[in-house]
């Protein structure tokens, strides 16, 4: 069983969020699944991902240190998720490559921050492989 039920990040508006991340996560086999004025949800087969209005009305904030990371099923999907995320407002934070350094052999990963500042990594053979 997984220890995680699902992730989220918060943003300002849903529109944005949905026009970055349908095409991003697409690059995954991920779809959206559900979306609302308040949220937009994301899985494959069920919902595991989701960009939220923080609910209680106060401005969204990104978290220092914290970050998101998709599994991706190969090194061609980071790249794909990479290029996607800088071509729909997205920024570098790591060029897609080899990781020597993480405790898993063979790690191929990258990292963007979305258009609201979220920092986001795409993994090929991380700790969940």
């Amino acid at each position: 069983m997984n220890i995680i039920d699902h992730l989220s990040v918060g943003v300002p508006d849903i529109d944005t969020a949905c026009s970055f991340y349908d095409g991003l996560l697409k690059t995954l086999g991920v779809s959206r699944l559900a979306t609302s004025d308040a949220f937009a949800a994301y899985g494959n087969g069920a919902v595991q991902f989701l960009t939220m209005k923080p609910e209680n009305g106060s401005a969204y904030s990104t978290g220092n240190g914290t970050h998101i990371c998709f599994a991706a099923p190969s090194q061609e999907a980071v790249e794909a998720f990479h290029a996607v995320a800088i071509a729909n407002g997205g920024t570098c934070e790591g060029e897609p490559g080899p990781r020597p350094a993480y405790p898993a052999p063979n790690v191929y990963a990258a990292f963007v921050r979305d258009p609201f500042g979220n920092k986001l990594e795409v993994i090929h053979n991380g700790f969940a492989a």
